[in-house]
């Protein structure tokens, strides 16, 4: 580089217009030396304007270049990320207010935040969320993730509008936010990619010839959005034209924009993603890596920093392809390079994402940097505080999602109460949570419900700890993945830290069937809680038994005159729930129909006495043990996105029925057995509530 630079020059290196540069050459704040008719600045001059800057800030006068003071975030967002913004605000002296929408006012997450401001509509109106804003006089926005995170419209419009951004310049997610774009972008700066096809020509026609000129497999992506909404897997030409439909739906609804790309799709990679951080100013570092490989339906589950594998040698190789990525787009503040890794090392680009991640603390947690307070120093224009030299990678640390979501049906969303939360303590323990009692689950919004991190000073300590964290966790009142997730980090190939994309499903599979144990322990609930006499179930030279329902099935249940730590909670209150003989943790809470509600491993069970036998119910049940009909019910609710079977039509077991639609996912329904169809009694666009018959099948 020159000694001396033009005005331009100098406004590219330091984030800012070149009007700008020749205001602080007129006022004397940057020196320069006459050129012929112009002025050019020294390099050694460049750093004085910054400290200008930054004595002005001090003094809380507004700087006349791009640096901001922030005093007043509104988060355009919800749930757990609220309370973990607000954490780190808390720490700068910086208030937080919480955009609340209607079916929000009485959510736990809301209490975290200093104000409340209003949202008469929804998280993806993006006007209506800046008019709130500024009625509140915030100073700036932070996206979260999710809704309008990288929508580079709205960070426009939040600029547009006086406040400052959280998040990339809109140039920049333009460039790298959107997957079609971050491909052409990678292929530019010689990042590897997949085979694919990222181009305008989205018909049925141009696609199916992508795929052929791909090759099968491939995976169908919004262009607009990650997450793992509208990601499907083809690997036959049969499966083509209803996933294509059924990508740009998903898309449609969770991005506003149905655009697809279509990438060769690899077996049994590993998901491996590089944190940046990137000043306005030329400056940028990575902090290491984080190993995304425990996924179902292309969403992470399961996350651990560093990477298992990942050496020296391929963290600089991944590090740098990263910022030579993000550079080339211009990219200021924090953000993350998703590659997938085959096992001699070989990595190709996935995509960009700008914004802060979910699975952001397991890095946070080995490199010590908090990454929100990164990202509001970057935003506030600060230059990098640190080297690529300064950043250690100490210990080893595993995040696990705890879902809304049902492992033992599909992962289908859960939904209902939370009627008592117990959240796991000690040294090396985090919990960034986003529900507590009293919250109502329903299927509007992602189902995630809060996320355990756990540290620890090598892989086996931090493995072990995350572990324990969940064995302490309980959710009652809804279904949740925490069992699920215990099974996993207890697979040999996660404990050999040898995970793939596709270990969950090959991996782990969950037994629908209830423990004999449930039912005892369920029996001596009921009893203990219903204010039955001492004398219920007592039967003449027999052991006591007791009649109870579980999920439709009726059982004589013998009694257990000694069932020792019974883990039943009169009071509701879950933190005192005990190990029942080999169920992990298994809780009382009061269930409006009556019964109780049990936690059996994440799983929630509702359990009541049963009512005496009557003679409808005999004709019913023998009605359906002869095989004439079958009721396919709803497991939760949701709107029903399309029928694909007629009255009449005869079909295999594990054939999809209908799909049901809720958070913003397509949930196929399927026949449990062959049978024909007897009645249809739902439509395509009905609302439909758990429990609810969708379709009737005969013998």
């Amino acid at each position: 580089m020159s000694d001396l630079l033009t005005p331009s020059e100098v406004a590219n290196l330091l984030g800012v217009t070149p009007r700008t540069v020749q205001r602080w050459i007129r006022d004397g704040v940057i020196d320069a030396v006459p050129v012929g008719k112009r002025h050019k600045v020294p390099s050694s001059a460049l750093q004085r304007p910054l400290d200008v800057a930054a004595q002005r800030m001090a003094r809380g006068a507004e700087p006349s270049g791009r640096l901001r003071t922030i005093r007043r975030v509104l988060v355009a967002n919800r749930g757990e990320i609220v309370v973990r913004i607000a954490r780190t605000c808390r720490g700068m002296g910086i208030a937080v207010l919480a955009l609340v929408s209607d079916d929000q006012r009485e959510s736990w997450w809301i209490r975290a935040a200093d104000e409340v401001v209003p949202l008469p509509t929804d998280y993806l109106d993006g006007p209506g969320i800046i008019a709130a804003a500024i009625a509140a006089g915030a100073d700036a926005v932070h996206p979260g993730y999710g809704f309008l995170a990288e929508r580079p419209e709205f960070a426009e419009a939040v600029t547009a509008a006086g406040m400052t951004w959280i998040g990339p310049p809109a140039s920049a997610m333009r460039a790298l936010g959107d997957k079609a774009a971050a491909r052409r972008l990678a292929l530019q700066v010689g990042v590897p990619v997949l085979p694919g096809y990222d181009g305008r020509g989205q018909s049925d026609a141009v696609l199916r010839r992508e795929v052929a000129r791909i090759g099968y497999p491939v995976i169908v992506k919004p262009s607009a959005g990650g997450g793992g909404k509208g990601m499907h897997v083809l690997r036959t030409p049969a499966e083509l034209r209803g996933t294509l439909a059924s990508a740009r739906r998903e898309a449609k609804a969770a991005f506003g924009d149905d655009r697809l790309i279509v990438e060769r799709y690899l077996d049994r990679p590993r998901h491996v993603e590089v944190q940046l951080l990137l000043d306005g100013h030329g400056a940028g570092i990575h902090l290491g890596e984080r190993d995304c490989s425990l996924q179902r339906r292309h969403q992470k589950v399961v996350e651990e920093a560093p990477a298992p594998g990942v050496g020296r040698d391929l963290r600089d190789r991944l590090g740098k392809a990263a910022l030579r990525l993000a550079k080339a787009a211009g990219y200021v503040g924090v953000g993350t390079a998703e590659f997938l890794l085959a096992d001699d090392g070989a990595f190709v680009f996935l995509e960009m994402n700008a914004r802060l991640q979910v699975e952001h603390p397991v890095t946070e947690a080995v490199t010590g940097i908090d990454l929100i307070a990164a990202q509001l120093r970057l935003a506030g224009g600060d230059r990098l505080w640190l080297g690529q030299a300064d950043v250690r990678v100490t210990g080893h640390a595993f995040e696990a999602r705890l879902y809304a979501e049902d492992p033992w049906h599909g992962f289908l969303p859960a939904v209902g109460p939370v009627l008592g939360v117990h959240w796991p303590a000690g040294a090396g323990i985090r919990v960034d949570a986003g529900i507590a009692q009293g919250d109502e689950v329903g299927t509007r919004y992602d189902p995630l419900l809060a996320k355990l991190i756990a540290t620890g000073s090598d892989r086996r300590s931090a493995l072990a700890r995350i572990s324990e964290a969940l064995a302490a966790t309980r959710i009652l009142g809804l279904t949740t993945n925490r069992g699920a997730l215990a099974a996993l980090l207890a697979l040999p190939d996660v404990v050999a830290g040898d995970t793939r994309t596709d270990t969950i499903e090959t991996g782990w599979h969950p037994e629908p069937e209830l423990p004999e144990t449930v039912w005892t322990a369920a029996a001596s609930a009921l009893l203990a809680v219903s204010g039955a006499g001492l004398d219920a179930g007592f039967r003449l030279n027999g052991a006591r038994r007791l009649a109870i329902e579980i999920e439709g099935e009726r059982r004589i249940v013998p009694l257990n005159e000694r069932p020792g730590p019974m883990a039943v909670v009169a009071s509701g209150d879950p933190a005192g729930a005990q190990a029942a003989g080999d169920l992990p943790w298994f809780a009382r809470a009061a269930d409006p129909s009556g019964g109780i509600v049990l936690d059996v491993d994440g799983r929630a069970v509702r359990a009541r006495l049963a009512a005496p036998p009557t003679v409808d119910a005999a004709v019913r049940a023998a009605h359906h043990g002869d095989g004439v009909a079958a009721a396919i019910i709803a497991p939760m609710p949701g709107v029903v996105g399309g029928v694909r079977v007629r009255a009449g039509q005869t079909v295999e077991a594990h054939e999809v029925l209908l799909i049901l639609e809720a958070m913003k996912m397509e949930n196929a329904i399927s026949a449990p057995v062959a049978g024909a169809v007897e009645r249809i009694l739902v439509k395509p666009g009905q609302a439909v509530q758990r429990g609810d018959v969708l379709v009737e099948l005969g013998g």
